[in-house]
């Protein structure tokens, strides 16, 4: 099926529907290193290194069965929905605009689980009136990587839409009920050092704020967290590479300097010992990167790029999973139960 990636940053949902059975024909991106990244693993699609509002994807009508991509989204204005759509960051605008311009069969996208909470929710319901508008049956879930066996807990919301059926989303692979246990990010990187970790100290929060896990909490300074051994990683943030990138508890400390703390010992002082901030290198592995992947830029931008991207085995997941049902070969996967997703979307709207 040929496809066209928006917002395609390094190129996370192309890895993953090339490997699940799409062409892609094109992306977009406009971001220089993120295009640049793609360019170097994606050499038989077109690339337009630019605004997307500057682009006519008339050219595609005919030939694009699937449109992919995760759009920027800012719709977090506290001056309403009306304010929302006008927000010039805001891109879904622009995936809708592509969508009734080549006028694909089907569209798989991706945001942040952010949209559909309280305030952002009329927002959502919104952009989901204009995508049922365009001819498509919609459903939507939030996924977490790790229930589909990447060693990471990454919630995205996805949104798929189709003219000929209700598309359903894969059924689980790892995790309670599965017969699979969570991976870890030390049952995919081993113990031995990836690349070059930044030289960010990791230090004792002054001010401790426990959580009931070892791994969670601010109990330590900056965004980043100890890595737990038994199970996934927390978020690869785009903001990492400083004093937000997760790090490995080499000394085992955390466990340890937890139960101190929850016996009421008083927070430690200095920088942790043993501990090793996530390379760029280790941190693409845990978003599923293929080993080796090169990325463009200074090390700042290399962390954006792996921190923004989906993750490439679950766009092959999801990209399989719609491949399949399109192809009339729904019963040879396993689909999510019903009741886990949000297939009455033209009733929620009602409401």
């Amino acid at each position: 099926m040929n496809t066209i990636d928006l917002f395609s940053g390094p190129g996370g949902l192309s890895i993953g529907l090339k490997r699940a059975g799409y062409r892609i024909l094109a992306n977009v991106e406009i971001n220089r290193d993120a295009m640049e990244t793609y360019a170097s693993h994606e050499t038989d699609a077109t690339h337009y290194n630019g605004d997307v509002r500057e682009i006519s994807f008339e050219r595609f009508k005919g030939v694009v069965d699937i449109v992919a991509g995760g759009p920027p989204c800012q719709p977090f204005s506290v001056g309403g929905l009306r304010k929302a759509q006008a927000d010039k960051r805001d891109m879904i605008p622009e995936f809708i605009r592509c969508l009734k311009e080549c006028q694909p069969d089907a569209f798989i996208m991706e945001n942040v689980p952010g949209l559909i909470q309280k305030r952002t929710r009329p927002y959502f319901d919104w952009a989901l009136s204009q995508l049922s508008a365009c001819g498509f049956r919609l459903n939507w879930a939030v996924l977490n990587s790790a229930d589909y066996g990447i060693p990471q807990k990454r919630k995205r919301l996805f949104v798929l839409g189709s003219r000929s059926m209700q598309l359903r989303f894969p059924a689980t692979t790892h995790g309670p009920g599965t017969g699979k246990e969570y991976l870890s990010a030390f049952d995919l990187l081993g113990t031995d050092p990836i690349g070059e970790a930044p030289n960010c100290p990791v230090k004792f929060a002054r001010f401790p704020d426990l959580r009931p896990s070892p791994y969670a909490g601010h109990v330590y300074n900056g965004g980043g967290r100890p890595i737990d051994p038994n199970g996934p990683c927390h978020t690869i943030l785009a903001s990492a590479g400083g004093y937000k990138t997760h790090w490995f508890d080499t000394l085992n400390i955390a466990p340890e300097y937890h139960a101190h703390l929850q016996a009421g010992g008083a927070p430690r002082e200095g920088e942790v010992p043993g501990a090793r901030r996530m390379s760029v290198e280790e941190s693409a592995l845990i978003q599923t990167f293929p080993k080796g992947m090169w990325f463009a830029g200074r090390k700042s931008s290399q962390y954006t790029q792996v921190g923004d991207a989906v993750p490439p085995d679950l766009a092959f997941v999801v990209g399989r999973s719609v491949f399949f049902q399109l192809n009339g070969r729904a019963s040879m996967l396993p689909l999510l139960d019903p009741s886990l997703d949000h297939l009455n979307i033209q009733s929620e709207l009602a409401l």
